[in-house]
């Protein structure tokens, strides 16, 4: 007597999943489209990993190159200063660019909700958001605009002649000012969408309890932003390794007496290719980039978990 209804309440489960499939089909096919280009953009390319473990050889192609065990991760471990130095330039920049760039983000989404012009505010917006589409190939070359030492504005306007592309010290500096200026606009779109969902009745109370703007503001819309900058932190604690190339690579024309502060892992991976076409090498590094990358994700997850269930990922 115990099976039966089991298997009344399984194939209820069943039924009601396919018919749900069914229902929401027109759903399904709008969301195809994303589901094959995330399949063959990001998931197919996986197999290429198996080059980590591999001497590639270009006559036999992947499959059939031999394979090498870790050797590849020993070549990237053997430099020991320079890999202790890209890693630890990665890890700086990622805690700078993730600190500065998530508080200037809500600091800039808050300051346009408040704004009290609001087609002015939107207009700003519109006008902030702009540079994340200039590429920075295009970019290098404003920046070269300013710190030029010959032309450059800023020696101009101080009246001498600061050698910035062979002087590393500065570049920290100039490279998260590009930073900022490139993603912050964008990055506080998400969090003005979230200040648009929150209900106004809460400010109405807060104001009738003689609650000031700054007051209104710590109480109730920090709170608020407290899940989606939970999220974006965990989202991003995935790239913990990675770098944008272009930032790196391209801002500061590769330029090798920068090194000490500007080389992280990525254009180095880059160099690597254009001296060796090592691409072993190169799936060697892409593979601990992606491993750490998700345990300190997990990790981050975790711990968020621990403290607010609601706010974590998984």
């Amino acid at each position: 007597m115990s099976s039966k209804p089991k298997t009344t309440e399984l194939s209820g489960k069943n039924d009601g999943f396919w018919h749900n499939v069914f229902k929401h089909h027109a759903y399904l096919v709008l969301a195809l489209p994303a589901v094959l280009i995330l399949f063959f953009f990001n998931y197919v390319p996986m197999a290429g990993l198996v080059l980590a473990f591999k001497s590639y050889d270009y006559t036999k192609g992947i499959w059939l190159s031999p394979w090498n065990g870790i050797d590849n991760f020993k070549f990237l471990l053997q430099s020991k200063n320079d890999f202790i130095r890209i890693t630890r330039n990665t890890l700086l920049y990622y805690v700078v660019f993730t600190a500065l760039g998530q508080f200037l983000n809500v600091v800039l989404a808050i300051a346009i909700d408040q704004f009290a012009f609001k087609r002015l505010g939107k207009t700003m917006q519109t006008v902030m958001i702009i540079p994340v589409f200039v590429s920075y190939a295009a970019v290098q070359f404003i920046v070269m605009a300013y710190i030029s030492s010959g032309t450059g504005i800023i020696n101009n306007l101080l009246g001498g002649s600061i050698p910035f592309y062979r002087s590393p010290e500065y570049w920290p500096y100039i490279l998260t000012i590009v930073k900022m200026w490139n993603g912050v606009g964008y990055g506080s779109v998400l969090y003005m969408s979230v200040l648009a969902g929150i209900d106004t009745s809460l400010y109405e109370a807060a104001s009738i309890d003689g609650a000031s703007k700054w007051q209104q503001i710590r109480h109730v819309t920090l709170p608020s932003l407290i899940p989606m900058i939970t999220v974006m932190l965990l989202l991003s604690v995935g790239g913990i390794m990675h770098s944008d190339t272009g930032l790196f690579y391209q801002v500061t024309r590769n330029t090798g007496i920068l090194y000490e502060t500007t080389q992280v892992i990525d254009s180095y991976v880059l160099n690597a290719i254009m001296k060796n076409s090592n691409f072993g090498f190169t799936a060697a590094t892409t593979f601990f980039q992606s491993i750490v990358g998700l345990l300190l994700m997990l990790l981050a997850n975790g711990i968020v978990k621990k403290i607010a269930p609601e706010d974590s990922l998984f």
